[in-house]
């Protein structure tokens, strides 16, 4: 199933994706800000070089293979339109006893509760949100952020849950995918085993990983098939200390975060470019200046094509494994989220 379009849904749904929106902007700021800038200061104050990724690892299909940087910040966070339906359970655990609560949070060994949680730090709206969330990413596997069914406030957002845990086997996600895509008509290995073990990797391929990547990442594709399956936009933020990355899954496709260097040369090319003094672009678009190189926020999008979309005409089709289904869509300089008015840059790296 996919979600509904704004012209199909009512106007109250329209607002309330309006609401989604404007919320995941700010979840945006608050997770780039945990995986590469925090990650960043960390090595930075410990006196260590920081592991820059290789821009052509962000290539499709690209294998990244390195050990888990303790310094740098890894997470998983899942942030949904709507609410979950109870069924949704069998797969995805929020139950009472992960709910964010005090009593729950008390036991987890993060931060001492006693003092600073109170009920309201759970919303958006609240100013000590950013505080809670980047304590519970801390913990071990997911947190849960969607709108509250509680109160007669329609459209207020919060953490709802902690420590929750992807229990869909790899093969189902790939066998709806399959069936989506119209490879397979049922069955995931009803052409076969070969078929079904392709289409298993090319379930990775299809969210932006290598089909070796760890647990982490393939819980975030695994839980980014299994929302499909309730016709909400939902988003899966997924921070990895082996690739040095912050990779978000949502109805845009997939958009991959990493901090890259620039030369001093790039920099003055850059900054000429903008019409921008380098002082000046230095402030707006980097994190870090040394005397050889500043550090900037790099971000690429990549784009689906004819082979990891549905046929126009419904009909089963043939799977080729050999055939890409992703392609590198844009190439940005972002600015950090304290940038203010600047926009992006178009900068090329990934086939550099």
């Amino acid at each position: 199933m996919t979600f509904l379009k704004r012209n199909e849904i009512g106007w109250n749904e329209r607002f309330r994706r309006c609401v989604y929106f404007f919320l995941r902007d700010e979840l945006d700021c608050i997770l780039i800000n945990e995986a590469l800038i925090d990650s960043y200061n960390r090595f930075k104050d410990r006196g260590m070089e920081y592991p820059f990724l290789e821009t052509r690892l962000l290539k499709p299909r690209a294998k990244i293979i390195g050990p888990e940087y303790r310094e740098h910040n890894h997470f998983m966070v899942i942030f949904n339109e709507g609410v979950l339906p109870a069924e949704a359970k069998t797969h995805i655990s929020f139950f009472d006893s992960n709910k964010v609560t005090k009593e729950n949070l008390s036991g987890l060994g993060v931060f001492d509760l006693t003092e600073v949680f109170h009920h309201r730090m759970r919303y958006f709206k609240d100013t000590e949100f950013p505080t809670l969330l980047r304590r519970l990413i801390k913990s071990d596997f997911a947190i849960l952020i969607q709108q509250d069914p509680t109160v007669k406030a329609r459209y207020r957002y919060g953490i709802s849950h902690f420590h929750v845990r992807i229990d869909w086997p790899v093969a189902h996600a790939a066998e709806d995918l399959g069936r989506y895509l119209r490879y397979i008509s049922k069955d995931l290995y009803e052409r076969g085993e070969k078929v079904g073990e392709y289409l298993q990797q090319k379930l990775y391929e299809y969210y932006g990983f290598h089909h070796t990547v760890g647990g982490r990442r393939t819980a975030a594709l695994v839980a980014a098939r299994f929302m499909a399956r309730y016709g909400l936009i939902s988003t899966v933020y997924v921070s990895s200390s082996e690739a040095r990355t912050l990779v978000r899954l949502s109805e845009q496709g997939i958009a991959k975060y990493v901090l890259i260097q620039l030369t001093n040369a790039d920099i003055a090319e850059l900054a000429a470019a903008q019409d921008m003094k380098e002082p000046d672009f230095t402030d707006a678009y980097l994190i870090d200046r040394t005397s050889d190189y500043g550090v900037g926020i790099f971000l690429v999008t990549y784009a689906r094509n004819e082979h990891s979309l549905p046929p126009p005409d419904g009909k089963l089709r043939e799977l080729t494994a050999d055939y890409q289904w992703l392609k590198v869509d844009l190439q940005l300089l972002v600015p950090p989220p304290t940038g203010g008015d600047v926009r992006p840059i178009p900068i090329s790296r990934v086939y550099a």
